[in-house]
């Protein structure tokens, strides 16, 4: 199905029931969530959150921040001392050598990213989601923080996409975008990935529990 064919009323209709569960239930307590956050503060987070659990970069994130409080530091970081730091979040070598690219990158940018999407892109580390990450925090723009989270939620609710890679594939994409485009830009995208993550879990979906189960397909086949 096209993301042309969903009704808006559908859309608009998901991201009700989204936020206002998000509201009362999503993971407000984060600390990359609260407001007045530096640009490398926002970024750092997404760094550390790449294929790691939040919770995890929860007790993490604050910790080291004070150890590197800005690019300069990690660039000029030796390797050995940033791989130790990096050891309780996972894959430290290969999140180090990325992440000090990155910091010598934005040295040399004086801490500014570009607003131009291209430029964004062509930044040591910098693919699709942190990119996106970027222009929706730092920027404002109602772009998608689309994982494998979203897409399973977004997926089980409005219809499968046909690529294997959500990066590439188009009805994903344009699907993701029409479901942030709203006031709430920020709250909106992490209401869909808490739901995702705590709800439409990927093995045992809490589908009897869902606010959405009465308008969800994947919930209607699983419920019978």
């Amino acid at each position: 199905m096209s993301s042309k064919l969903i009704a808006k009323s559908g859309i608009f209709l998901f991201q009700s029931k989204i936020l206002d569960w998000f509201e009362l239930s999503g993971r407000h307590y984060f600390s990359w969530r609260r407001k007045g956050l530096t640009p490398y503060e926002i970024v750092i987070a997404e760094v550390l959150l790449q294929r790691t659990k939040a919770e995890t970069i929860e007790k993490f994130y604050p910790g080291f921040l004070i150890t590197f409080p800005d690019w300069e530091t990690i660039a000029r970081a030796d390797i050995a001392f940033l791989e130790k730091q990096l050891q309780p979040v996972g894959l430290y070598r290969q999140r180090a050598r990325r992440l000090q690219d990155l910091a010598i990158e934005m040295v040399r940018l004086r801490g500014q990213f570009p607003t131009e999407r291209k430029a964004l892109e062509q930044i040591p580390f910098l693919g699709q989601y942190i990119v996106n990450a970027i222009e929706l925090q730092i920027f404002n723009r109602p772009k998608p923080l689309i994982d494998v989270n979203m897409a399973r939620l977004l997926e089980r609710y409005f219809g499968p996409r046909k690529l294997a890679d959500i990066r590439y594939d188009p009805y994903l994409q344009n699907l993701a975008a029409e479901v942030v485009n709203h006031s709430l830009i920020k709250e909106i995208n992490w209401a869909i990935l808490d739901f995702a993550s705590m709800i439409c879990k990927s093995s045992r979906p809490l589908c009897i529990n869902c606010l959405l189960s009465d308008t969800c397909d994947f919930s209607k086949k699983t419920l019978k």
